[in-house]
């Protein structure tokens, strides 16, 4: 009988399927720095005592997996001689020290700008990049609960200030002849007080690593002011402007730093176009965390014997992110993150709170994580980018079709979302844009896997301290406390819904068909005329920006800053007779009001470009404590003995609202417990 033989070009072709359909490299070793028992090894209930370990995490990622294709200069990155490209990231995890004892979920919370903040958000512990004490724990909740809770870093802009923040070692792309990748780039800055210089990203949560001038030499770049974004650009003589830091009463060259000899305006806004070089290849970091939590979930130790401290006492999944954190949680899960090389899924859940619509510059070249748009700010940056919403949807402008989260669809790989907005989302990080179309005409159905939440008359950040605070501000700060109630009760939700299918609680926000959901025009026209207060003029609607034609595949910008078209229509909550929003999960604050709680403030005049909407703050117009008192001064809102004639009618107001919340599953009953009690104080 003749032997069979397979022709050497099938046997090749067989070869290389096999080959594309095998991942190689992953989480490779784990160095653990530090371990030791958390807040003095005290115990939690059920779960027993915790610990924290810590220390760095080595990754190796094959750059011609398909599972790694979205990643932007992936093939400009570095390799070993394995062809992989390597790159490492800071963790802590915090675990009971018998991990049976845990409840099997893992809570993933991306870092804000390198900060650490799930203990501060849910136990309402010291906001710390350490933890290690008592202090830190606060009420105690996650460990309470059995929670497992991972930090790892994923950006390489943030910069080791000393304080524990999360690092993360990526490489920087190189051309093939060894030589830098350049490129134009952009810049806003602006400021609040008179400076002579500064940093091109600064941020008072940590002051990120920018991409440096490929020259001192600045005849080759171009740099403008104008006193707001819908003003003139008037261009500054390269003589007068430096890379450069006002440091002992002189300019010291700087690559990464802007100096002005005439000194910044505070409020005007500067754009600075320049030839940058030396980009990461900042997709690693949305990939490191796919492996780290594909590792936890499926691997019993890497490559190098580290084992997993996790291997089998881990059932669900669940990711948090606040604000910057939150944009990224989006974008992770629209550029297809959340299936690893092998297909399988990575999240189950996320807990998405404050990021409005926006995705973020995570996966570009030159692009900056800590950027985003708002009214005043970042208008030209394109993190608030269609399509915007989980589920398809067209832009009739543009002809574009799309939905966010189609990378994942086909693979099962879309978990449970929930979105959580303040007050503010609506009207500086343009949140409606999550559930209406782009013209801002009718509601969109909410994907069946999503749940969105609209926090009634809260602020971004969580209620203010100090009720007299202002900041930059013309309006005192709101101080609605809202973060940790109802974030618990809804992370309790969330795990419960993916530990044994309990449905979520309903979703609340304000719809256009329900009029809970208006134009600016309109919101205007309804809100109170309250004696010395001015209405917003203004609403965040984030422009079409067209970086060029390489952008949206290759995360590559041709047009620096890019081409502006039509702004997206963007819509505010509906407010009552007293201005307080209609919609959404109304707290005692808002249900049995003491005055008028807005996500939105306007700027003082004191830091530049006054009156116009300021960024992330609320505001707080309390009412008149008695009748006379408001008729004197012509405030139509009733005062509070007009309201409440006595403490007891109060407080009924205060525990009907907390009952009926705790009834739809926005509340713990500990939460209810303690709201009561602030009230009766």
């Amino acid at each position: 009988m003749a032997k069979f033989r397979v022709p050497f070009v099938l046997l090749l072709l067989v070869v290389c399927l096999l080959r594309a359909e095998t991942a190689f490299g992953g989480l490779v070793r784990i160095e653990v720095r530090e371990r030791f028992p958390f807040a003095g090894g005290v115990s939690y209930g059920r779960s027993g005592a915790y610990e924290v370990m810590g220390g760095r995490l080595y990754f190796e990622l094959d750059p011609n997996d398909v599972a790694n294709a979205r990643i932007a200069d992936l093939a400009l990155a570095p390799v070993n001689e394995k062809g992989l490209v390597e790159f490492w990231s800071d963790f802590t995890l915090l675990k009971p020290v018998d991990p049976a004892k845990g409840s099997g979920t893992l809570l993933y919370d991306v870092h804000n700008r390198g900060n650490k903040l799930a203990l501060w958000t849910f136990n309402e512990g010291e906001r710390t990049n350490t933890p290690s004490e008592a202090k830190h724990a606060g009420n105690g909740f996650l460990m309470r609960e059995g929670y497992s809770v991972l930090w790892t870093g994923w950006s390489g802009e943030i910069r080791d200030d000393q304080t524990g923040r999360l690092l993360a070692g990526i490489p920087v792309a190189v051309n093939p002849d060894g030589s830098s990748v350049t490129g134009r780039n952009h810049v806003e800055i602006t400021v609040d007080e008179p400076a002579y210089s500064r940093d091109f990203f600064h941020s008072p949560w940590g002051i990120s690593a920018a991409y440096p001038s490929l020259s001192l030499d600045n005849s080759d770049a171009i740099l403008t002011s104008r006193e707001n974004r819908q003003s003139p650009a008037g261009k500054i003589p390269n003589e007068d402007w430096a890379f450069a830091r006002w440091n002992d009463a002189k300019a010291e060259p700087d690559s990464v730093s802007l100096y002005l000899k005439e000194g910044f305006r505070p409020g005007w806004i500067y754009d600075l176009v320049y030839m940058a070089r030396d980009p990461r290849v900042a997709g690693l970091g949305l990939a490191g965390l796919r492996d780290t939590i594909s590792f936890l979930r499926f691997e019993e130790a890497a490559d190098d014997g580290s084992r997993n401290p996790l291997f089998g006492f881990l059932d669900r999944t669940v990711i948090f992110g606040v604000s910057q954190s939150g944009r990224f949680i989006h974008h992770f899960l629209h550029d297809g993150f959340n299936l690893d090389p092998a297909g399988r899924r990575v999240f189950d859940g996320a807990l998405i709170h404050v990021a409005g619509a926006g995705k973020g510059l995570f996966n570009q070249r030159f692009g900056m994580a800590t950027v985003y748009g708002n009214y005043r700010e970042g208008n030209l940056s394109p993190t608030d980018f269609f399509p915007f919403t989980p589920g398809l949807q067209t832009d009739p402008v543009t002809g574009e079709r799309g939905d966010s989260l189609a990378r994942l669809r086909e693979k099962d790989g879309v978990p449970k979302m929930f979105f959580v907005q303040t007050s503010t989302e609506y009207w500086a990080r343009a949140a409606s844009l999550l559930h209406t179309d782009v013209e801002g005409k009718r509601d969109l159905e909410l994907d069946p896997d999503m749940r969105l939440y609209l926090i009634a008359g809260t602020q971004h950040l969580g209620g203010a301290d100090d009720i007299e605070a202002k900041g930059t501000a013309r309006y005192p700060l709101n101080p609605v406390k809202h973060r940790g109630p109802v974030l618990r009760a809804l992370l309790s939700a969330l795990d419960a819904t993916l530990r044994d299918g309990t449905e979520p609680p309903a979703s609340r926000y304000p719809r256009i068909d329900e009029g809970t959901l208006v134009d600016l025009a309109t919101f205007r026209a309804r809100f109170p005329t309250i004696p010395g207060v001015e209405t917003p003029a203004q609403v965040y609607a984030p422009l079409r920006l067209d970086p060029g034609p390489r952008w949206r595949d290759q995360g590559i910008a041709d047009l620096v800053p890019p081409q502006a078209g039509e702004p997206y229509v963007t819509l505010v909550p509906a407010v009552d007779a007293d201005g307080n929003e209609k919609a959404g999960i109304r707290l005692p604050a808002i249900a049995a009001p003491r005055g008028t709680a807005a996500g939105w403030n306007l700027r003082d005049d004191a830091f530049g470009d006054g009156g116009v909407l300021a960024g992330l703050p609320g505001a707080w117009f309390p009412f008149a404590k008695t009748q006379a008192e408001r008729e004197a001064s012509g405030d139509p809102r009733l005062s509070l003995e007009e309201r409440y004639p006595n403490e007891a009618a109060y407080l009924k107001a205060v525990t009907d609202s907390l009952l009926e919340l705790r009834e739809g599953g926005y509340l713990l009953d500990e939460d209810v417990a303690r709201l009561l009690e602030m009230a009766v104080n």
